[in-house]
């Protein structure tokens, strides 16, 4: 069977309400947006390619902030855009897991 996308990438955007650790709280949207735009801008973007999906709680909060790589289920944790970049320079366009940033 063959995958729509190359890679299909969650990234946790939960929040939650009683103020327990989330990944909402680790600027996890803005790092959503930054890693959608850049995935556009080096024409990494759609079928047979890569597509970038909002998650909620992937049950990893004390972890996180997370993001999760598929068909590989390769589990990430990052703290900034330089981390992103490294993911998708490594793991997505060189198919080489990014073991530093793995959970």
């Amino acid at each position: 069977m063959n995958n729509y996308y190359k890679y299909h990438i969650f990234i946790c955007l939960n929040q939650r309400d009683d103020g327990a650790q989330c990944c909402s709280q680790f600027n996890a949207l803005n790092i959503f947006d930054y890693m959608k735009q850049k995935i556009k801008s080096l024409n990494l973007r759609g079928k047979g390619l890569v597509r970038i999906n909002r998650s909620g709680c992937l049950d990893r909060c004390s972890e996180g902030p997370m993001l999760v790589v598929y068909p590989d289920a390769v589990w990430y944790t990052f703290v900034d855009e330089t981390d992103i970049d490294e993911i998708i320079e490594s793991h997505i366009i060189n198919n080489i897991a990014v073991e530093r940033l793995m959970i």
